[in-house]
């Protein structure tokens, strides 16, 4: 399962909209999850409409939070959208077996049979999380916050007994960069102690194209992948000739 978790304060000022590159992750399977920081006043109210078109274009959670209940926002909606993920993959099996019929309509006994089957997964199946952090110059007051609330995040993912994984964004980069890659895929949580020195809150608030480099990493990943399967069926075809020499 694949996830970008974006922590921002809202209000994207550059580049392609926010809510196009959201609705292109989810076309790539790649669930785009919106927590927002934002401050009142008008300037907030934007912002939270935004964020929430985000979610929605993504297939993903919103909320709105004080730094407070930063942390224990970011566990809940990974976890929450984990077994959502699952739960419409298990939905679209049923649909298969039942025609138009939905988990309603199994048996109470089969129902229970699928919904802990979901429970077991949601710990098990293996994870990939970007986490892309608006470090706009509006953002700054929010960063200790947001610090404290990816390490809880990080133990928490550890804690599970599937493979999961962590990459770490943030946004704006140089002027040639919309987002900077501050740690690459990782589960080792002591690697998160090292990234908050190298975040610098500065600029505008290009979140589209912060979006879109994020998922331009999960594609090398699978492009990667591709070419080691590649490589190895290209191994096995150079060896096959061997056993019909004489």
């Amino acid at each position: 399962m694949k996830q970008i978790l974006l922590i921002t304060d809202g209000c994207s000022n550059v580049g392609e909209s926010p809510v196009m590159a959201a609705a292109h992750a989810r076309q790539d399977g790649i669930t785009v999850n919106v927590i927002g920081v934002v401050d009142y006043g008008t300037i907030g109210e934007l912002g939270s409409r935004e964020i929430d078109d985000i979610a929605k274009a993504g297939g993903g959670l919103s909320r709105i939070v004080g730094t407070p209940q930063l942390a224990q926002t970011m566990q809940m909606m990974t976890r929450k959208t984990v077994v959502q993920t699952i739960q419409q993959a298990v939905n679209k099996e049923v649909k298969k077996i039942l025609g138009e019929g939905s988990l309603e309509d199994l048996p109470p006994a089969k129902r229970s049979q699928v919904v802990t089957v979901v429970d077991e997964l949601s710990e098990t199946a293996p994870l990939r999380l970007a986490l892309l952090i608006d470090a706009s110059a509006s953002m700054k007051p929010k960063l200790a916050a947001v610090e404290d609330a990816i390490r809880d995040l990080a133990l928490s993912l550890e804690a599970r007994e599937g493979v999961s994984e962590i990459s770490v964004f943030h946004f704006p980069g140089s002027t040639s960069e919309a987002a900077v890659l501050d740690m690459d895929w990782s589960s080792n949580v002591s690697d998160i102690r090292k990234l908050f020195g190298k975040i610098r809150m500065k600029g505008a608030t290009p979140t589209g194209p912060a979006i879109f480099k994020v998922l331009e990493h999960f594609g090398y990943d699978t492009l990667d992948e591709h070419q080691g399967r590649l490589a190895a069926h290209s191994d096995e075809g150079e060896g096959m000739p061997g056993g019909y020499v004489v």
